[in-house]
């Protein structure tokens, strides 16, 4: 079974609104009821945390004998469990519409199943429409599905022979402009931005998103500092338009756990090597994004600043690999992202 031409443009109106939902614990899911003879009669979304789903929310807007007999257009495969609301399966099968569209299956262990349980009761369901679309727009919340845990990027910048800063521990600024444009792209997509105490007292970073010109970005991380060292009163991350929070770094997992109870789903880690190297060691990363500069720092009698400190690694053998997803040049650096790659199972 296929989706019609007007199911499928109908399809890129419910991604469309639904990026009028929050980012947060839920995905943003958008929702279009057609009639029978195919015209829009509603759409909806889904506004957060204890508020209707996009599909109860579109069949809110609409007279019973009009949802009798309607195709529902879906984003997200409707749930199949009873939460803060109830099943948006079932609330499609009460309304009496007839068929349903949707683009993405629900990853949730309780909640997935609503294609089946349509089908049950005698719906006609097509699924995997426009599903590559519908992904990117719910792709953090899809990779916190999956991980149980906020998506991690760890990001540093670093010189051609591999040190973040020079002998003296300056290092501002190792990259050029355009990279570090990126960088602030970047902060700009994460929920969290994430630096250990000792980058706060040695660099005193704002930790905020900006253009090139220096105005804040609209969307803002919100500032996470990792370790005991108190933040000083002058430091510019009190200035920061979110308040930051403060977490001992005993315990990566517990404070991951923590930031996705407060809706975080994307966590951007630049708070230098110590940081970068506990989330490596602790098997936390998602991505590591690497900005190479062609300067050469080496070492002095006052110091070395490599990348990354000690991960755990004491033979090549037990050394982490990499997959290399994509080499960018950005004015005279290089951005090198990559990805941890999974460590096989023994064969049994």
């Amino acid at each position: 079974m296929t989706a019609h031409p007007n199911e499928i443009a109908a399809m890129r109106r419910a991604l469309a609104v639904a990026a009028n939902g929050p980012r947060g614990f839920n995905p943003q899911v958008g929702a279009v009821i057609l009639s029978p003879a195919g015209d829009v009669l509603a759409e909806g979304w889904h506004r957060g945390s204890g508020t209707a789903h996009a599909e109860v929310d579109a069949l809110s807007k609409l007279r019973p004998e009009q949802t009798r007999g309607a195709t529902a257009v879906v984003s997200l495969e409707p749930c199949n469990h009873t939460g803060r609301t109830g099943p948006c399966a079932q609330a499609l099968i009460d309304a009496g519409i007839s068929r349903v569209v949707y683009a993405v299956d629900d990853p949730g262990d309780d909640s997935s199943h609503g294609a089946d349980r349509l089908r049950a009761a005698g719906v006609d369901v097509v699924s995997g429409v426009l599903g590559d679309q519908a992904r990117e727009v719910i792709d953090s919340w899809l990779a916190v599905q999956r991980l149980g845990r906020p998506h991690v990027t760890v990001k540093w910048a670093q010189s051609l022979d591999g040190r973040v800063a020079a002998a003296d521990g300056t290092s501002q600024w190792i990259t050029g402009p355009a990279s570090r444009a990126d960088v602030h792209r970047r902060r700009a997509l994460a929920d969290a931005i994430v630096a250990g105490t000792g980058t706060v007292l040695a660099d005193d970073p704002a930790l905020t998103a900006r253009t090139p010109e220096g105005d804040l970005l609209p969307d803002q991380p919100t500032p996470v500092v990792i370790g005991e060292r108190e933040v000083p009163e002058g430091a510019l991350l009190r200035r920061h338009p979110k308040p930051f929070e403060q977490y001992s770094g005993r315990d990566l997992p517990g404070v991951l756990a923590h930031l996705r109870q407060a809706g975080v789903q994307r966590v951007f880690v630049e708070g230098g090597p110590t940081l970068a190297s506990a989330f490596i060691r602790a098997g936390l990363v998602d991505e590591i994004l690497t900005y190479v500069a062609p300067v050469l720092l080496g070492s002095g009698e006052s110091g070395d600043h490599p990348a990354i400190g000690a991960i755990g690694v004491d033979t090549i053998g037990a050394a982490p690999r990499l997959a290399l997803q994509s080499v960018e040049r950005l004015g005279d650096d290089i951005l090198l992202v990559s990805t941890p790659v999974p460590i096989p199972s023994p064969a049994r």
